[in-house]
């Protein structure tokens, strides 16, 4: 019985500017369906409302509090742990950190920095991490790509993993596919894990990650999906669909 779903964003409800083919009309029906729902993304180039703005652009009808972020969590995280981040993340992003104290840091924060993973900002965190053994590592994602319009780009998952290598401290990771943000996002629907279907394009940040956090798990070959990624998932029982219509179809069937 799924009473709860989680989908994600990029690759599954849009693709760059556009939106997918039927995407729209199937979160419409969601919508109108007595089951609850939420958009979860590993997107840390934009805020919440910016993504809410564009979804809105594309025909979706998505309210600000039914998306739930990487960069949500890391911020509720460096607040309860009373962290001063050094911030690594795109320069959209920054505005949400603005109000933190990141005077003498004690943690680094990596986003999607896009263009601004330099040499230079990249050593910089590297030496931060370094110079105390207590100074936390905490990344928003470990995807190793993502689609864009014009094809596959890297994510943030690279960048982590370099500075991973280079420091020798493991990151915290606050976007899929941690177990903590599917718990945090299956508490924000108030349903139990077994209960939740996760709907994504990445075998292995959403759907791999799903599972082993106990949730039900739907692929789409949509997005970023490559032929044969259904043979590398974990488990014997999760859902293949051609889109987001098809399983949203399926489930209220």
């Amino acid at each position: 019985m799924v009473r709860g779903i989680l989908l994600d964003l990029s690759g599954v409800l849009y693709v760059g500017d556009t939106a997918i083919a039927g995407a729209v009309d199937a979160v419409s029906r969601l919508r109108q369906a007595n089951i609850s729902y939420c958009f979860i993304t590993n997107t840390t180039r934009r805020t919440s409302l910016s993504i809410q703005q564009s979804l809105t652009e594309l025909g979706f009808s998505i309210k600000l509090d039914d998306i739930f972020t990487a960069c949500s969590a890391a911020l509720d995280y460096i607040r309860i742990h009373q962290l001063r981040p050094h911030v690594l993340v795109h320069r959209d992003l920054y505005q949400e950190f603005s109000t933190l104290d990141v005077r003498n840091p004690n943690a680094v924060v990596l986003g999607d920095a896009a263009e601004d993973f330099s040499y230079q900002n990249l050593n910089t965190a590297f030496r931060i991490l370094m110079q105390d053994n207590t100074t936390e590592f905490i990344s928003m994602g470990y995807n190793r790509y993502f689609m864009e319009a014009d094809g596959l780009s890297l994510d943030l998952g690279a960048f982590t993993a370099a500075l991973e290598f280079a420091s020798g401290k493991q990151a915290i990771i606050m976007g899929k596919p941690s177990k903590d943000f599917f718990l945090q996002a299956v508490l924000k629907l108030g349903c139990k894990p077994e209960q939740v279907l996760m709907i994504g394009d990445d075998v292995e940040s959403d759907v791999n990650g799903a599972l082993r956090a106990g949730l039900q798990a739907c692929l789409v070959k949509t997005g970023k999906y490559q032929q044969g990624d259904e043979d590398k998932i974990c488990t014997a029982n999760a859902q293949i669909a051609d889109d987001v219509g098809a399983a949203i179809d399926r489930l209220l069937r």
